[in-house]
């Protein structure tokens, strides 16, 4: 079975676009990993702050956290919850930037989709630069998308071809 020229045009069209789209996978996480490192710079800054203040009072970071908790003050319970939060951010971007830093090149993109932080993932993705595929994990990420776009291109020519066949046995029929 052979595709005709049309066909076969709009099949490399579409394992270009495809191999395009999935080229820029190794830049987007580098970008991502980027963001990520100046995120832990300025978390860094107040987890480090609140461990000093701590410290300064003869308590450790969990005592601290606790002192907040046990307060009679609605404002300094709210305060404790959000100063946790913001240090197990921090410890969760730590562990991500690990991953992604012992991660083969090739692999990034998974390791990345696999445990992506929303907030910086999705400013990653608003102020994303495409960059040109000229590494080895550009190279093969485009090949996947090269292959992935002329799969979906020949699966719907196959599906187009046979309801136009169907539609001519039809019409011999009546």
């Amino acid at each position: 079975m052979f595709m005709g020229p049309i066909a076969r045009i709009i099949t490399i069209v579409a394992g270009l676009a495809g191999g395009t789209v999935f080229s820029q996978a190794p830049e987007f996480a580098q970008q991502y990993r980027q963001r990520i490192g100046g995120a832990i710079d300025e978390l860094r800054v107040i987890v480090e702050d609140f461990n000093a203040q701590a410290a300064a009072h003869h308590l450790d970071r969990q005592q601290a956290l606790s002192a907040y908790a046990q307060s009679s003050d609605d404002f300094l319970r709210d305060r404790g919850v959000s100063m946790q939060s913001t240090i197990s951010r921090y410890e969760t971007l730590l562990s991500q930037q690990l991953h992604l830093g012992t991660a083969a090149p090739v692999a990034k993109p998974f390791v990345l989709l696999g445990n992506a932080d929303d907030v910086v993932f999705a400013n990653t993705w608003r102020d994303f630069v495409p960059g040109v595929p000229v590494s080895f994990a550009g190279l093969v990420w485009g090949a996947i998308g090269f292959l992935g776009g002329w799969v979906v291109a020949a699966l719907l020519g196959l599906g187009a071809r046979r309801v136009t066949r169907t539609r001519r046995v039809h019409r011999q029929v009546r």
